[in-house]
């Protein structure tokens, strides 16, 4: 009663192995899981990863066209102050007008006798050199009144939603102005209306 059979023995070590064998497997099976679960969020942190330096260097290939752009709005500022300058010049004179009317000038004493009369020698060597600066003067009113049109009506042209900026705005207007003052001085002397030649009866 006290000894056990073989096939007791048997059974006893078959059911410990197996019971060895299925605490093995349960504890495999346990610990797989965990292992894919680990996997699975390394994947996830890599492919999360991946994506954020996608998005930086799609941010930065977004960025990098404006910034060969530059800063808009430079060349019409560029040009309203070319517009200013003109007008400007077209008030106060030019080495250009200077020049021209030092020409007519020498053109007129060259080309009148000494026997001319007094009215024909003040219109040649005076009056004709006279009318060349007003010319001169209005060319370039007339430029800075065209520069400054074109300033001031290029953001009808350009891309919708950028207004222009409203210093360019101010000195496109100033050219615009001194221009449009300009022309009617120069016309107005080149037609001798003002500032004529005097009598010389």
């Amino acid at each position: 009663m006290g000894t056990k059979t073989v096939d007791e023995a048997v059974d006893e070590n078959g059911t410990e192995a197996k019971s060895d064998e299925e605490t093995v497997n349960a504890t495999k099976t346990d610990e797989a899981p965990d292992a894919e679960v680990e996997e699975t969020g390394n994947a996830e942190a890599e492919d999360a990863e991946g994506r954020d330096d996608l998005d930086a260097e799609a941010l930065e290939g977004e960025d990098t066209p404006e910034a060969e752009k530059g800063t808009p709005g430079v060349g019409q500022g560029a040009a309203a102050v070319v517009s200013a300058g003109l007008g400007v010049v077209s008030l106060t004179g030019s080495w250009v007008a200077t020049v021209a009317a030092a020409r007519e000038t020498l053109v007129g004493q060259l080309g009148t006798s000494s026997t001319a009369s007094v009215a024909k020698q003040v219109k040649e060597v005076y009056g004709d050199a006279w009318a060349t600066t007003a010319l001169v003067g209005g060319l370039f009113a007339l430029a800075a009144l065209i520069v400054g049109v074109v300033v001031l009506v290029r953001p009808a042209f350009g891309a919708p939603g950028k207004p222009q900026a409203a210093w360019i705005k101010s000195v496109a207007w100033a050219g615009v102005s001194l221009g449009v003052i300009g022309l009617v001085l120069a016309v107005a002397k080149y037609s001798d209306i003002i500032l004529g030649l005097p009598s010389t009866s």
